[in-house]
Order: structure tokens, then sequence, then C-alpha cells
């Protein structure tokens, strides 16, 4: 079996169990001038961390690594204050257009979270939500727990947002506004009771909040080490026919099955999507070879660390524009 390396040990939240501290700044072997410097997306860093201490372990290179957001991570990339930028979303075409060379690394997915003591966690857990439920609670089209499911409840609905530079809260607008349409990052931040940077944080206030409702990355939901839903923090199922959720839905128990369904295309993209690692004009020397080893050896750790490889053709896609940018 495959080791699950990670870098940092797992902490226990306040309320929230457990998850990755891995919204700051890190560095492994002591980070120094020539390390290779990453920035960038909270949804990729764990997966990120891992790789680079696997990579050092074996060829003696230096990393250092931090968060931000993906936003942040482009922004240090054109200020060459890194080397590589962590992204959760394409490149866009104006970054494409400055230079920005990307290739993909793996595949995260977005899920909406509640509190399990939510005052209609049961209903939600057996029927799930539609696209459209969750669009309307997000945007304050529904403000009740009652009204969202038909239920004696008399409740409030608490909805956090994202204020980082976030890639998943952009997939996820992206989400909630169907298909041809999306909601922007700005419109949901402002429509939101509270925001909260990085997805620690989210889980966090999720864990202490049983009214309130969010989304994050897969692994700040199920626990590290087990795959088990160990804290509050729940998953919302998602009904994608309006028909209720039927067995083929009903994958949310272990974070295994949840990353089945997303290699199987049961679970929609978006909200999985594809992660890049990114250059500024083109990957160099280190940071090279570094991506050169991530989307051939490095994918084998993928799985055990809570991620969808990617499919072969993506793989050689991403090999062979990688080989032409050298």
């Amino acid at each position: 079996m495959t080791q699950n390396y990670s870098r940092r040990s797992v902490v226990q939240l306040a309320g929230a169990g457990s998850a990755l501290a891995l919204a700051g700044c890190t560095s492994s072997n002591g980070g120094s001038s020539s390390a290779v410097r990453i920035s960038g997306g909270v949804g990729p860093l764990p997966m990120v961390e891992v790789w680079a201490d696997i990579y050092s372990d074996e060829t003696d290179t230096t990393f250092d690594i931090s968060g931000g957001g993906t936003g942040v991570g482009v922004s240090d990339l054109f200020n060459e204050q890194v080397d590589i930028a962590m992204m959760g979303r394409d490149p866009y075409d104006e970054e494409v257009e400055q230079g920005l060379f990307a290739v993909p690394m793996l595949i995260d997915t977005v899920v909406g979270t509640i509190n399990e003591n939510n005052p209609v966690f049961d209903e939600i857990q057996e029927n799930g939500l539609t696209r459209e439920d969750l669009e309307a609670v997000f945007t304050k089209e529904i403000t009740n727990w009652g009204d969202l499911v038909d239920a004696d409840v008399d409740e409030e609905i608490t909805v956090y947002g994202r204020s980082d530079s976030s890639a998943a809260y952009e997939q996820w607008g992206d989400f909630l506004g169907g298909e041809d349409d999306a909601w922007a990052e700005s419109e949901l931040e402002n429509l939101a009771d509270a925001n909260h940077n990085g997805d620690q944080a989210v889980a966090e206030a999720i864990g202490r909040e049983p009214n309130a409702i969010s989304l994050n990355n897969i692994n700040y939901v199920y626990a590290l080490d087990s795959g088990e839903l160990e804290s509050p923090v729940r998953p919302i199922p998602l009904d994608q026919d309006g028909d209720g959720l039927s067995d083929e839905e009903d994958f949310y128990d272990t974070r295994d099955e949840f990353l089945a369904a997303v290699e199987e295309g049961r679970y929609p993209a978006p909200p999985a999507r594809e992660m890049f690692l990114a250059a500024n004009g083109g990957f160099e020397d280190e940071a090279y070879d570094f991506v050169e080893w991530v989307l051939s050896d490095g994918q084998e750790y993928v799985r055990d660390n809570g991620y969808v490889p990617l499919e072969e053709d993506r793989l050689e896609e991403a090999q062979n524009n990688l080989a032409g940018e050298a």
C-alpha cells in the first residue's frame, strides 16, 4: 500500500474536529534563498506539501511554500516572488496573455457543508439538496431552514462565505449559477452573513454554528488519516435530478466513496475542478524538475491524500505541454 505522507501533523479544530492547519506560511527543510518558492491556492496546498516532502527526501531540493489563495499565488508569480503558483481554477485569458503557463496537477472537489446539529440535518441527509436549493440559500432567496425543506422548523439560515482570493468560492459560484451562468465571488461575499479567510476558518465556523451553511474543499470535511466524518462538519448530499437522493447519488459517508464518485462522473464539475501549477513564462531548473515529477511519479500519492489523479490522456497532454515549454 502506498504510504500516506504529510509534512504537517493533523490538528484538532476548536469545535470542528480534525483538519490541516495550512492557511499560513510553511517551508520544507528549513527553506533557503535557493528553495523552490511556491504560493497560492489553499485547496491544493496539502497535496503540494506532501509532494514537496517526498521529493525533497529523494533529491535534497528545498521548498518554501505558503497558501493565501489562487489570486495571491498568481500575483506573487508575476511579481517574481515565487517560482510556482498553485491554482484552484483555469487560468484567465488575460493571465495567459501576460505570460502565465500552467499545467494541471490533480482534481479536487468542493462540497456544501453544514453542522451535524443542523435543525433539519436528517431531512437533508435523507433527501439531499438540489443546485437550485443551494443557490436560493446562498443568494438569500430562502433564509429559513424550515422553508428550505418544508419542515416544522423556524430557524434562520446563517450563510458563511470566503473573504480570501478563493478559487473554490469562484467554482462554487459557477456551480450555483447553473449552466451558462455564474455568481461572482464578490456577489456571494456581499450576500453572506460573514466571510472567512480560508478553508480551515470556514470549517471552524461551521463546527461552531448549527444554523450555518458554507462550502469546503473535501480535505477539510473528512478526517485526514481515516477519511471518515469525525468532526461536526458534514457534507451536503447533492440531489442532481430533483427527485430526491438516489442510491447513485448517495456517496458521502467516506472520502473514498466521494472520490470514487468524482472519478466516475457521478459528482458534477463544477464544483469538482482541476487544479494547476503555474509559472511566469515557463518552469525553470529545480521548479521544472519538480513539476515533471508531479506529473509522473507524484501522481501515485494523489488518491491516498484525498484527491483524484488526472486521467491518463489528460496527464499525457500535460506532460507534453510541459516538455514543449522546456
